[in-house]
């Protein structure tokens, strides 16, 4: 236990480190945090009148329909960047880049040492976009951020960072990935940017925006491991409970976290509530989900524990991406998925098929998950289980909420 405890400390208090990062020296790391700045001053290498107009035209739209934020208005306005010959993406990758070849181009000559510089726009789902000025000389890379924001029909201008890039990878999937240097015990941004620069199929996108990002990775273990309907393995559906409770009541979960790090919450939840929630999307009937869980049939209830600090996950989490899509003859589609870690500066740190039964009523229900073996697989070093009963009992004792 004083090992889980002492893991998550560490987690919480230091960046998690990538298993195919090669970061400068220590002391290029402090030249690194000692060139940040923090400046007004105006950017010279793009018409930003020119991008000002274009947000003017389809943001004064977006926001008579209360649309600022949508994926759509960002795919437009991507789109429109890229018609204006600017390299353009969105910062949560769900758009193909504009321009992309510039940037393959430029990636190359960092790798020959050759001198060279590009500018590229990742456009916010807030209503503006970061700027990054990139200057390669002898295979370094030095980064200029410029933060815009899009208020009142003029784009204004909120700050700018400089540094030297700590970490610099372009992966075969065609992900790019830098990260600005910060010293360990920062609690600020991760300083890791990732940038898709390959074009992905949209109906991979639409697919993954489905079925796998409701999901995703983050406090729970669904795609972490090898699993079917026959039996279901190790999946804590518990974790399924807090993922989909919103989703088939429309409202938050009420069985909250306790206040105090010291008390742990145990709530008895109504069989009819927690079941309709887990059988959303999976097949699973009502003994096998109670054999994997803590039911009383006194009372017909399941015990539930909120996630406290002790079961808490690093705050930065990896994406699912779907790169490939199959029709089974049951119905049933296959997806393969790599698991994308900007914090590990990787684009697959493993990969792994979903197998899913969509529903003749627009349901559907995770059928299986199996993790492709590769020896280039890394470990989910984001994730923490949920507190076994020992572990539990021994931070909590008898404390009920």
């Amino acid at each position: 236990m004083k090992k889980r405890i002492l893991v998550l400390s560490i987690i919480l208090l230091f960046s998690i480190s990538g298993c195919s990062t090669e970061p400068h020296t220590s002391e290029q790391a402090e030249e690194s945090n000692n060139s940040k700045t923090q400046t007004l001053e105006q950017s010279s290498s793009v018409d930003v009148e020119k991008i000002e107009e274009i947000y003017q035209n389809i943001y004064e739209d977006a926001a008579e329909k209360n649309a600022v934020g949508d994926l759509e208005t960002v795919r437009e306005t991507v789109k429109r960047l890229g018609e204006n010959d600017y390299i353009a993406i969105d910062r949560e990758n769900q758009v193909n880049m504009t321009c992309a070849e510039q940037v393959v181009e430029f990636c190359k000559k960092v790798e020959k040492q050759k001198d060279a510089q590009i500018t590229i726009i990742s456009v916010n789902y807030e209503g503006g976009f970061t700027k990054y000025d990139l200057n390669t000389n002898q295979g370094s890379v030095d980064i200029t951020e410029e933060y815009y924001t899009y208020k009142n029909g003029h784009l204004e201008k909120t700050g700018t960072t400089n540094y030297p890039t700590h970490s610099w990878r372009y992966t075969e999937e065609g992900y790019l990935f830098f990260e600005e240097y910060h010293m360990k015990g920062y609690d600020g941004p991760s300083g890791h940017t990732a940038m898709r620069v390959l074009p992905l199929d949209e109906t991979y996108r639409e697919l993954n925006r489905k079925y796998m990002l409701p999901v995703g990775y983050e406090r729970n273990n669904v795609f972490l491991l090898n699993w079917d309907e026959n039996g279901f393995g190790e999946v804590d559906f518990y974790d399924v409970f807090d993922k989909f409770y919103k989703e088939v009541y429309g409202k938050s979960r009420p069985y909250v976290e306790a206040e105090s790090t010291e008390d742990g919450a145990v709530y008895r939840v109504p069989k009819d509530e927690f079941e309709q929630v887990v059988k959303a999307h999976f097949n699973i009937d009502s003994e096998t989900l109670q054999s994997k869980t803590t039911y009383f049939s006194e009372d017909e209830t399941y015990e539930y524990k909120p996630r406290g600090w002790y079961a808490s996950e690093s705050p930065s989490n990896p994406y699912p991406e779907v790169v490939v899509y199959n029709e089974n003859d049951d119905g049933t589609i296959t997806l393969t998925v790599n698991v994308v870690y900007p914090d590990n500066n990787t684009s697959k740190v493993y990969a792994h098929e979903v197998v899913i039964r969509p529903l003749p009523d627009g349901g559907y229900q995770y059928v299986s998950n199996h993790i492709i073996p590769s020896e280039d697989n890394c470990e989910p070093s984001w994730h923490t289980d949920r507190l076994t009963e020992e572990e539990w009992e021994e931070i909590y004792g008898e404390k009920k909420k």
